[in-house]
């Protein structure tokens, strides 16, 4: 074979092998470009979130200590970082309302304990320490609607990451249900109670906000607060006191009608957030309590606040 046809026959070859060589690592080659099938691939599977099986609990309550026992396959329902409970609650649900009704009126030692479940992605809009709380007392609500006395009603809030919505973020029945049994010569419970709403009077809460302002800011320590009272008002019967006041600024008597304007928003933000209206009553002080000098602009506004406590 001549030096001329050898040259030409590895001129060959190599185009040979870098064409096999460009087809099997194309993606290595034309990565980014839309043609390259396999890159689609790789990006397609890592944007695709993974799909969960939507949690759906039932409604169940069942007394260790006697044959009372419900269990229904629907439950009290809620939207994702929400605490207000979806309509219609089913027929199912609330004849389970009714029976847990006449066996608390019948047997006055036991209390229904409702524990609320939220997610640690999910954000609390409520005036309560967490979302599963305010489930909690939403549910509370219900049931007291319903004519199960309050006094008999425990709730509280948990952590469970592992409620999984369903692709509408309805999260079906994030709650759990207990039958306590309490021992009526236990003075503990209601002494360790009594301690806690002495200390919503002693120190209420206080709100410094404007009139229609749409939403109010809570520290945690204000939110266990209104759980507080909730509690207070829910065991004892004590009704929840709001009180409006203003600085000097203006007229008295138009001063005492704006004093009850911030009573009654802050009376509007309680109800939505699952205390009923009838525990709520609202005043106004007008400007005839400050707590602050007048004749500066912060001592203004500290006595513009509206004052939250118990009776």
């Amino acid at each position: 074979m001549s030096k001329k046809t050898s040259y030409l026959l590895g001129i060959i070859l190599t185009i040979i092998l870098g064409t096999i060589l460009y087809y099997f690592l194309c993606c290595s080659i034309c990565c980014g470009q839309e043609s390259c099938g396999h890159k689609k691939d790789e990006t397609k599977s890592a944007v695709t979130p993974e799909i969960k099986d939507a949690t759906r609990n039932a409604f169940m309550i069942k007394d260790a200590n006697s044959d009372f026992n419900i269990k229904m396959n629907d439950n009290f329902n809620f939207k994702t970082s929400n605490f207000s409970i979806l309509d219609p609650v089913s027929q199912d649900v609330d004849k389970g309302v009714l029976k847990l009704k006449d066996y608390l009126l019948a047997n006055p030692s036991k209390d229904i304990e409702i524990t609320g479940f939220y997610k640690s992605d999910e954000v609390n809009n409520s005036a309560y320490p967490n979302l599963g709380l305010a489930r909690a007392n939403s549910v509370k609500n219900y049931l007291v609607l319903h004519d199960i006395p309050s006094k008999q009603i425990d709730t509280y809030g948990k952590l469970n990451n592992d409620i999984n919505p369903d692709v509408n973020s309805t999260l079906f029945g994030p709650l759990e249900f207990g039958i306590l049994t309490t021992d009526a010569s236990d003075a503990s419970y209601m002494e360790a109670l009594e301690k806690v709403c002495d200390a919503v009077r002693a120190n209420p809460l206080v709100l410094h906000f404007k009139t229609g302002q749409a939403a109010i800011n809570l520290s945690s320590e204000q939110r266990q607060k209104i759980a507080d009272i909730s509690h207070c008002v829910d065991k004892l019967g004590v009704k929840i006191q709001v009180v409006g006041h203003t600085d000097n600024t203006g007229d008295a008597a138009n001063n005492v009608v704006l004093g009850l304007k911030r009573a009654d928003f802050a009376k509007g933000y309680l109800t939505r957030n699952g205390i009923l209206e009838g525990n709520i009553e609202t005043s106004s002080k007008g400007q005839t309590e400050p707590i602050a000098d007048n004749a500066t602009d912060e001592g203004k506004a500290e006595n513009r606040r509206t004052v939250i406590t118990i009776n």
